[in-house]
């Protein structure tokens, strides 16, 4: 963590040191008044031991937060992270809790799982809603007393490890949906930390911004930094920022390619123009929302498109509409899993599921 009386305190993973395992979001900024006080929070919640969930869409820094609440622990032991929706449903167990040599054909050895690897520090699960049923009552037992079983092992491990856990889905409403345990939740979600999108949080755009410059441009070896026109600010202030931080530093990144030496302008910014909230004008305002005269509301557009379905020759419409939502997301999300999760509001599980029952993966 960097700070400085005149600049917005920066969390990065730029340090050599630093060896994400499942992070999407590199720096933070804190300028924004949201950011400031969630940083205040953090602040006083990472000292104690006390389980923290992180919620949060894809790509804003859950990781960051998480490992700054280790820094803030004193805790000696390591931060290891891992990405629940990123394990092999036959491992899964294995892979969180262990096994012994021959516990199952391909157990050469014996291995440790996560918890074990952080005794003494900060486990970080990501996705937690991804987590099947059948290890989160496992987990529950884990938190519950504080030992592992390794798989083909009946002697327990006792495990000192703080728990952090992440997700981009409402756990609440999955508990009602009975995809998550309501027990599993109370245990996990002592201290809660929302990390609201980037564009709720315009403030920290640009000094965000400017950090990948530096970034990006001492990596390139330029003894000057890149720096932006007044046109190319106001387009990113403007921008919705669907993938959030990990998007921003993209779209500098590549603007630092294209642009070499020149100052960076709006035609140097690969933005997709339908998440752009208002127009640059030549002056450099911005316009309003772009939006056509008399436009009409999707979801009304999809209610008439309903109506006229059920009109018409009886059918499975339930199935059929399943599928065309499913698909139309997965291709939408350039067939990212959790991308498609996030847009439907479901966990990444469930979208497996699904696409698996329309065809859509092997």
């Amino acid at each position: 963590m960097t700070s400085h009386p005149l600049r917005p305190t920066v969390l990065s993973l730029d340090g050599g040191d630093a060896q994400p395992l499942s992070v999407r979001a590199k720096a933070l900024v804190f300028h924004d008044p949201a950011s400031c006080a969630i940083l205040d929070y953090v602040e006083k919640i990472g000292p104690s031991e006390a389980p923290v969930l992180l919620n949060g869409q894809t790509g804003t820094g859950k990781e960051l937060i998480a490992r700054h609440i280790h820094s803030l622990s004193g805790r000696t032991g390591p931060f290891m992270a891992v990405n629940c929706g990123a394990i092999n449903d036959n491992l899964s167990e294995s892979e969180l809790f262990g096994h012994e040599a021959g516990a199952f054909t391909g157990a050469t050895g014996r291995r440790e799982g996560w918890f074990e690897a952080a005794h003494g520090g900060t486990l970080f699960l990501d996705e937690i809603g991804d987590l099947p049923q059948l290890l989160q009552v496992k987990l529950l037992r884990v938190i519950q007393e504080r030992e592992v079983v390794r798989i083909g092992s009946r002697k327990p491990i006792h495990v000192d490890v703080r728990l952090i856990t992440g997700t981009h889905v409402d756990l609440d409403q999955a508990v009602r949906a009975g995809n998550f345990r309501q027990d599993l939740l109370y245990r996990i979600n002592i201290a809660q930390v929302t990390l609201p999108p980037l564009r709720e949080r315009p403030g920290d755009v640009l000094p965000l911004a400017a950090h990948f410059l530096q970034v990006y441009s001492r990596r390139m070896n330029r003894t000057v930094a890149s720096r932006l026109s007044a046109e190319a600010e106001q387009l990113l202030l403007s921008y919705e920022w669907p993938g959030n931080i990990r998007e921003l530093e993209n779209v500098i990144h590549f603007a630092l390619l294209v642009a070499g030496d020149a100052v960076i302008g709006p035609e140097h910014l690969k933005i997709t123009g339908g998440w752009q909230t208002g127009a640059v004008s030549g002056n450099g305002a911005v316009s309003g929302p772009q939006q056509s005269q008399g436009a009409v509301d999707p979801l009304q557009s999809i209610g008439h498109g309903l109506k006229a379905l059920f009109n018409g020759p009886s059918a499975d419409h339930f199935a059929n509409l399943e599928e065309l939502i499913v698909r139309s997301a997965f291709e939408y999300a350039r067939f990212n899993q959790v991308h498609t999760a996030q847009l439907l509001g479901i966990s990444r599980n469930i979208v497996r599921t699904l696409l698996k029952k329309y065809d859509l993966i092997r």
